[in-house]
């Protein structure tokens, strides 16, 4: 009876730890990227966005509805010229060209390129956030001349204090001699260094 009881706790353990590990796997592909750069978890999430509008399952929904769907993804809504130029992009035409959509409505595949977009945006602007962070090792919410020699000796850079305030003094847009993440995210964007 005792071998039988081992059996069967030994086919429990097992059998928990092929779950466990299918879980695992199971998150794992979900944080995978794919081809656009996204998770299969927010390519689901896009899907099922579109999905809850489309209720006649035509592939299509109303652009007031991309609206709507935007907003459950958790961004802003696009406005209506947003829209047409980010169709216009994805499309490979003109403004006036993507004016013609005369029925106001969009398919699943411009508006899963439309959201694969603004998700990969935030997913830019989370790492720029994570590098702000790096330098602004005081947490004040601002890198000042402190944190970028502070930096600058860690990595064994010799660059000499006037560059350093040159540096802060190129990205500070509003004149406070500090850089917040804002004016580091506006930098980063505007001199395509992680794009």
């Amino acid at each position: 009876m005792s071998s039988l009881s081992q059996r069967s706790t030994k086919q429990r353990s097992s059998t928990k730890a092929s779950k466990a590990t299918n879980s695992q796997i199971s998150t794992r592909k979900k944080k995978q990227k794919t081809n656009s750069g996204l998770t299969i978890e927010q390519q689901q999430e896009i899907r099922e966005a579109f999905d809850l509008f489309d209720t006649e399952g035509k592939g299509i929904i109303d652009i007031k509805e991309l609206k709507v769907a935007a907003r459950a993804l958790g961004f802003e809504p696009p406005k209506k010229d947003e829209i047409k130029k980010l169709l216009s992009e994805i499309n490979n035409k003109s403004t006036a060209e993507s004016d013609d959509n005369a029925d106001n409505t969009i398919e699943f595949d411009s508006f899963n390129k439309i959201m694969a977009a603004k998700m990969s945006e935030r997913n830019l602007n989370d790492e720029f956030l994570k590098v702000f962070r790096l330098f602004d090792d005081d947490d004040t919410g601002k890198i000042t001349f402190k944190n970028l020699k502070r930096i600058a000796k860690e990595l064994g850079e010799d660059i000499s204090d006037d560059h350093l305030r040159e540096m802060i003094e190129e990205a500070d847009l509003n004149g406070d001699g500090e850089v917040d993440e804002n004016e580091f995210i506006h930098l980063l964007k505007r001199t395509n260094l992680y794009t």
